[in-house]
């Protein structure tokens, strides 16, 4: 029986806190003048991306070929989906090629699930729907204990368009379980339209929680998936939520400030911001590679990163 990544809350604290301590051998892989182990000699490990990707994608093919696995991509435009072909159907000729692990992207929820019932390989959720992407959450907080030392009892303040955001809901999930406090801002419109069962407080005021944080995270907007007019216009959101220069000297001193990309400079971020030194947001792609990486050896592998 093949072992997926499908959900943080799969994971628990326990397995959160093993796959972080993993990263930090992924790490040390990466420092090395030649960064590549032959842990996953001989697997083969396919991306099946049915929505646009650059950080995700990539990262996940760099974390495969430096553990020495093949790599496979999935393009939708040229492939026979276009020519009416379903999913369970596409999936299980990719299996057929003798693939390992599937690495999935899906604008429809939960369809990773889905795939993980259809196929013997392991299948890693890398975002479904408004849904999770527990990959993202591990790497923000492998980003977080590497700054700071821990989660625990930290404050985190997610802000922005947390309706239609994957990220947020595997961050909220990843985040309480390592200890973290956590606070949504938004404007009500950018707010799910239940919030129970969320270990979370709430908040539209920007100016007040962020004399209180120790991390700011920042979502866009994502107008993709919005079916409507939920803000008068971007202007009058940024002047509310956005991180502007001015907002940003009420931070701590050692306050991160931390983005999934990519971002709208200028809207949710002023683009001199993005570029501060308390800015984590490079840091979370490169430690992206090595979570993945980390998550890849748990479920492909079985020899020791030498």
């Amino acid at each position: 029986m093949a072992s997926h990544l499908l959900s943080v809350a799969d994971l628990g604290a326990d397995g959160l806190h093993e796959l972080l301590d993993l990263t930090d051998s992924m790490i040390e892989v990466a420092e090395r003048r030649i960064p590549k182990v032959p842990v996953l000699r001989g697997k083969t490990v396919v991306s099946l991306f049915y929505e646009d990707s650059t950080r995700t994608r990539l990262s996940f093919e760099t974390a495969a070929k430096r553990l020495s696995a093949d790599t496979m991509n999935f393009s939708v435009s040229t492939s026979s989906v276009k020519k009416g072909e379903s999913l369970r159907d596409t999936v299980i000729t990719i299996e057929a090629m003798g693939v390992d692990a599937i690495v999935v992207r899906h604008g429809s929820a939960g369809v990773p699930w889905q795939i993980a019932d259809w196929v013997d390989a392991s299948v890693i959720n890398a975002g479904d729907g408004w849904h999770e992407h527990p990959t993202q959450a591990l790497l923000d907080c492998y980003t977080i204990r590497e700054k700071l030392g821990s989660l625990q009892d930290r404050h985190i303040a997610i802000v922005g368009d947390i309706k239609h955001s994957r990220v947020a809901r595997s961050d909220v999930l990843a985040f309480t379980l390592l200890g973290a406090h956590v606070t949504l801002v938004a404007p009500p419109t950018l707010l799910p339209p239940s919030l129970e069962g969320w270990p979370v407080a709430v908040s539209h005021d920007l100016d007040s929680v962020l004399k209180t944080v120790d991390v700011v995270y920042l979502l866009r907007m994502q107008k993709e998936r919005q079916t409507e007019a939920l803000l008068p216009s971007l202007r009058e959101y940024t002047a509310l939520y956005g991180l502007t220069r001015e907002r940003a000297r009420l931070l701590g001193d050692d306050t991160l400030v931390m983005h999934p990309g990519p971002m709208n400079r200028g809207v949710e971020i002023a683009a001199e911001v993005a570029d501060l030194p308390r800015s984590v947001i490079t840091r979370q792609v490169a430690n992206g590679v090595a979570v993945r990486s980390a998550v890849l050896f748990k479920l492909l592998g079985s020899e020791p990163t030498s």
